[in-house]
């Protein structure tokens, strides 16, 4: 029997497996889990048939058993688990190489309880991929940290406890298909919260005065900040919920009245210079990237979203460009701070090098301090010029943000000089009105010179740009070339964005690092935020799931209960908790609170799902006062089956609420226009003289429709199945205001039968569709140009259209968006198309769907590669199913005659 002398070494996806493979030896055999082998089951399907029966089967957690996970592997997984086995089989040796974090820990668990494997294992961990770093860590293995993946168990299920505890109360008190989680639920109360900041916000006027001043040739600009001795008002002295200034005594309110009678008093006198005050100042360099910090640059900077910036981060990890991206570490190895330090000798001069290495330290108390920063890798760093032509745009940008924020940390302190200048003038009745001005001067500009962090606020000035000021001395006199009243109107809190949502989250200490894209994503995909700009808006949904939990499940979202959650599963991955006592704690609740080390008192979440249950008044929770009416009626904005609409008091005078509009934007005139609109377009056109039918104009979510006919209706008061009456949407050019009954007949007339084919005799019909006006003949269709084409169309021009090359929006006749080059594996081409679904990546056999969230141009050969081999993996898992379908319908049949 010949020997097993091969080493089988397992990591995560098949581009890191790729780039491994190349540093290794023909004796070393690298190959994917592509991800998870094993899970808690998702569906009720997936349940194995000895436990559905059981009380906990649906949580796939025994809660009375230690709270014993059900694991299962998931179909889609089952083919690549075979050919790990098989692979196994003639493996002397089993290297487990999956990601440094607790995640990955559980996964290479998960693979030894899957595989169960003979041959010795071993645990291999890398921070980079490297040639160096890989031949490093297949020589120092370990076993694999049980404390870790304790703690990746707990927090799974935790999360599914919470879920599917939670989720459940939505669906019935708000609407179905809604879900809760442990951190996403506390991401959107964040949102909501700061909305509901925003509609309470009162706006509040002021004005000032702006100096305009020359100098011997420079431009001074001066501030008015004092007025008869008080200080003048600014935005932050007023109330945002009333408007009004919150210490009148301390300051001065200025209206237009007084600022014009100021601005002339001072055109009319020079203007002195009480003061000249100047002060050095230096600013040290940022630290590292950590995953938080890098998400927020990115979203400042190169406006990706936390997805993008994480996947992107992936793909220049699994290819050896940068260390591993999910760390909340800003330590740097020793070779990493004598790589930058080279770097900043050679590129800036010794000049912009310190004395000695910087050293950070993490401010979060349970920071990973034995992983890095996120860095280049490698002993010497590749400069953003020399991979450039190798990365994509989006990496190559990614990476040079990781390399400028790199090198500065280990360069010196910027330093500068700032001028303030104290300018006052005779206001006459008004008193003396004190301006003022400020320079800035960058003297030595040190980090800055390869790196200025971003902002949250687009309207803030970069805190690093220079303002000059001529020379100045105190006693001199200034003539003011003009002085500008101006007003101001004081701003409501902002919205968060996706970086400030983060930097939110994380000081909270709410998620951890490799957690904060995913919540996002989640949030956005549940339909409880949608983007404007930059900012995160939430839904009227989001307002109703957050009234909820905050009036009867307020434990579950609240801020520092959260985080001490986080600091429980901290506490079990560093040994200090056991994971049992702890989730029983949580789930059936204890005397002595929970985590029973924090002083919480707590019923438990089973107690607390419990005695909420149907004392939820699902009208109360689901619906928001706007107002009221001249009459005093309620006006409402309430969440349905269907979405948002207003309602006026408990009559039938409602209106469907467009989704995008923003909660602060829908006040109680707003709301009036829309059940007004709806009435109009509720009423009747006229009758079908065909089937003497009523024809309405309404108005839905989608905007304005015509709709021939009613519904018939059960006792229950459901539309009888096939009476649903034909409806059609207004064409662009058409308006509720003037649509007239013949208008609206020839709208609910399409589809419209064109004629037959003369060749193939196959009927062509004219239709409006989701992507516009079309025809169709058979299976094959073709866009028209406007809506008018529908009813001109003739026959010949039908004709016509046809004869000429499809322009597909997908399928196998889709133009390439791009071409990303051949399979390293098949030597197939591989393109990304754009189909009738969205766009995808194809070989010409498999077409992969590719997901919404990311860029079809920034696609990456890699990541197109592992979105086939998904999709691939997924369709022959599927194959054998089908075939056995036919048997169990016959059995099935026979057991019913």
């Amino acid at each position: 029997m010949a020997s097993k002398s091969k080493r089988l070494l397992i990591v995560e996806s098949p581009a890191k497996a790729r780039t491994i493979s190349k540093y290794l030896g023909s004796e070393y055999v690298v190959e994917s889990s592509i991800g998870h082998v094993r899970d808690l089951p998702s569906a009720a399907s997936e349940i194995p048939a000895k436990y559905k029966n059981l009380p906990w089967a649906r949580l796939g957690v025994d809660v009375d058993d230690r709270f014993k996970p059900l694991y299962i592997i998931p179909r889609d997984k089952k083919e690549q688990v075979r050919k790990l086995k098989s692979l196994l089989k003639e493996a002397g040796e089993l290297l487990l190489a999956t990601d440094v974090d607790r995640e990955g820990e559980a996964i290479a668990w998960h693979l030894k309880e899957v595989l169960k494997p003979k041959c010795p294992v071993k645990r291999m961990t890398f921070e980079e991929i490297t040639r160096t770093a890989i031949i490093d860590a297949v020589e120092t293995t370990r076993d694999i940290d049980e404390k870790l993946v304790h703690a990746q168990e707990t927090r799974r299920v935790l999360d599914r406890l919470f879920g599917y505890e939670v989720s459940p109360i939505l669906w019935r008190k708000v609407k179905p298909k809604l879900s809760a989680g442990r951190v996403q639920s506390v991401a959107t109360r964040l949102v909501v919260v700061r909305e509901r900041a925003r509609i309470a916000f009162v706006e509040a006027g002021y004005w000032d005065l702006v100096a305009h001043i020359d100098k011997e040739g420079s431009l001074i600009i001066a501030r008015l900040r004092e007025l008869g001795g008080k200080r003048v008002a600014r935005g932050k002295d007023f109330d945002e919920t009333t408007g009004i200034i919150k210490d009148e005594a301390a300051v001065i309110r200025l209206d237009e009245q007084i600022a014009r009678s100021a601005a002339d008093a001072l055109a009319a006198s020079p203007l002195r210079i009480d003061d000249v005050a100047e002060k050095s100042f230096s600013r040290h360099p940022y630290p590292p990237f950590i995953t938080s910090t890098l998400q927020q640059e990115a979203a400042r900077k190169l406006r990706f979203s936390t997805h993008r910036t994480m996947r992107i981060a992936q793909g220049l990890y699994e290819n050896g460009y940068i260390t591993y991206m999910r760390t909340d570490s800003v330590q740097l190895s020793n070779q990493a701070v004598a790589a930058a330090r080279q770097q900043v000798a050679e590129m800036y001069g010794n000049d912009y090098l310190p004395d000695t290495p910087r050293v950070y330290k993490s401010r979060s108390k349970n920071a990973q301090e034995a992983h890095e920063a996120i860095r280049p890798a490698g002993n010497s760093f590749r400069t953003p010029k020399s991979v450039e032509s190798a990365l994509e745009n989006d990496a190559y940008r990614l990476y040079e943000l990781i390399w400028k924020r790199t090198v500065a940390s280990q360069m010196k302190e910027a330093r500068g000089q700032n001028t303030q200048v104290r300018i006052s003038g005779d206001a006459g009745a008004h008193g003396v009105a004190v301006f003022s001005a400020t320079g800035k001067v960058i003297t030595f500009p040190g980090f800055l010179r390869a790196y200025v962090e971003g902002s949250d606020d687009p309207r803030a000035e970069l805190a690093d740009r220079e303002s000059l000021l001529p020379p100045l001395t105190a006693g001199g006199e200034l003539t003011a070339e003009k002085i500008d009243p101006v007003e101001h109107r004081t701003q409501p809190p902002a919205r968060f964005t996706e970086a400030s949502l983060v930097k939110e989250l994380e000081e909270r200490g709410i998620g951890r690092p490799s957690t904060y894209a995913s919540i996002i994503k989640t949030i956005r995909d549940r339909g409880y935020v949608f983007s404007k700009g930059s900012a995160l808006v939430p839904t009227f949904t989001a307002f109703a799931v957050v009234n909820l939990l905050e009036k009867h499940l307020t434990e579950l979202v609240d801020y520092e209960f959260t985080a001490r959650m986080e600091d429980g599963l901290d506490a079990i991955a560093k040994g200090k908790l056991e994971p049992e006592p702890w989730l029983r704690d949580f789930y059936f609740g204890t005397s002595s609170g929970m985590p029973r080390t924090n002083g919480v008192t707590t019923k438990g979440l089973k107690t607390l799902i419990t005695d909420s249950g149907e004392a939820i008044d699902a009208r109360a929770i689901s619906g928001t006062l706007l107002g009221r009416t001249e009459s005093g009626e309620e006006i409402t904005v309430r969440v349905g089956r269907y979405g948002a609409y207003v309602q006026i008091g408990d009559t039938d005078q409602r209106a469907a609420v467009p989704d995008d509009i923003p909660p602060d934007e829908l006040d109680p005139a707003r709301a009036l226009e829309f059940i007004d609109d709806a009435a109009k377009g509720d009423k009747v056109l006229g009758v079908d003289p065909d089937t003497s039918k009523p024809v309405y104009m309404k108005t839905g979510r989608f905007g304005p429709y015509v709709q021939l006919g009613d519904p018939e209706l059960t006792e229950k008061g459901k539309v009888k199945r096939g009476t649903k009456p034909k409806m059609a949407s207004l064409w662009p050019s058409m308006s509720t205001e003037t649509l007239t009954l013949d208008e609206a007949l020839l709208l609910l007339s399409f589809p419209r039968e064109v004629g037959a084919h003369p060749e193939t005799g196959t009927v062509i019909t004219a239709q409006d569709g989701r992507f516009g006006p079309y025809i169709k003949m058979g299976d094959d269709s073709r866009s028209l140009p406007d809506h008018q084409s529908l009813s001109t169309l003739t026959l010949e021009q039908a004709v016509e259209i046809f004869s000429q090359p499809k322009k597909s929006r997908g399928a196998r006749g889709a133009a390439a968006l791009a071409s990303l080059g051949d399979h390293p594996q098949t030597g197939k081409k591989i393109d990304v198309k754009k189909g009738r679904y969205g766009p995808y990546v194809t070989d010409g056999t498999v077409n992969a769907s590719v997901p919404k969230d990311r860029d079809p141009a920034a696609v990456t050969l890699d990541e197109a590669v592992e979105l086939l081999a998904a999709r691939e993996e997924k369709l022959r898992s599927k194959a054998p199913l089908k075939a056995k379908k036919a048997p169990r319908k016959a059995k099935k049949k026979r057991a019913d005659a």
